[in-house]
């Protein structure tokens, strides 16, 4: 079996200078197949710094890995303990958008789904297993197993939050340019990952304990100024940085969609010279 097929050119701006950054071991991962390597092998762009894995899987691995999932990311899954936790997610939000429909990518326990509907808001959620969609439907939630860049909510969402996603997903430019063409004008978009740029990751890579060189889910590892940048190229401009209490090492940005700048009105003298 083929298990990955390899990046030829970073996937955030496509440079092809790509340096060595070193290997991770995901044989202990809960969702690991003995089929699989063990090794993950990890690079870096040489022109923007992103750090990212050597491959993404093919649709045969990823079946391999979804024919499980983790506990933790089954829909209600510490449901009443995830419940203060999302709602401070949702209280992060408040003060920009307090009403609409709220799209969860990868909505996973659906606690943030179940909290932010608690709010007010229309809740939605997109996931990549159909079991944890069919449970969520069971629970009141519209959800649907699909891929965001295919999906057109019935109406455009307010918020859209990611929740430790962009780093699964193998062509991040990809999700937010769907999210933009998803959002309202003025609309919301709550993400969060691990941030290679803290003090506890690097911590962590002293003690050589760190779980993200060895995460079998994740393509991609993200600091704040790369994300940031990557943000503002899809216009997203940036609100507030966090810390994320979902896992270790995690920030977490509120950031808002910027229209997208209108093509220059032609000048009436000039609009008459075309005209003769």
């Amino acid at each position: 079996m083929i298990e990955r097929t390899p990046y030829l050119a970073c996937p955030l701006c496509d440079a092809s200078e790509l340096t060595d950054v070193g290997t991770g071991n995901c044989s202990h991962h809960p969702l690991y197949h003995p089929s699989l390597s063990p090794d993950i092998h990890w690079k870096q762009c040489r022109a923007c710094s992103h750090v990212f894995t050597a491959g993404y899987f093919t649709p045969e691995a990823c079946q391999l890995i979804f024919s499980k999932t983790n506990e933790n990311q089954q829909v209600g899954y510490g449901i009443e303990q995830q419940r203060g936790i999302s709602a401070r997610m949702v209280e992060k939000v408040i003060p920009f958008v307090s009403a609409g429909r709220w799209l969860d990518i990868g909505f996973g326990n659906g606690s943030l789904l179940f909290t932010a509907q608690e709010y007010g808001f229309l809740a939605t959620g997109l996931d990549l297993r159909q079991e944890n969609v069919q449970r969520a439907r069971e629970m009141g939630i519209d959800a649907y197993c699909a891929d965001v860049a295919d999906f057109t909510p019935q109406t455009p969402c307010s918020v859209i939050s990611m929740a430790d996603v962009l780093e699964h997903i193998p062509y991040p430019r990809t999700a937010l340019a769907a999210a933009h063409r998803i959002l309202t004008d003025n609309g919301i978009l709550l993400i969060s990952m691990p941030n290679l740029e803290c003090a506890v990751w690097r911590q962590l890579d002293q003690q050589n304990a760190n779980p993200y060189w060895g995460e079998l889910e994740h393509y991609h590892n993200f600091g704040r100024t790369r994300l940031y940048a990557l943000l503002r190229q899809h216009d997203f401009e940036p609100l507030r940085y966090g810390i994320s209490e979902r896992y270790r090492a995690c920030m977490e940005i509120v950031a808002r969609k910027r229209a997208k700048p209108a093509a220059p009105a032609m000048s009436f003298s000039y609009a008459q010279k075309l005209g003769g």
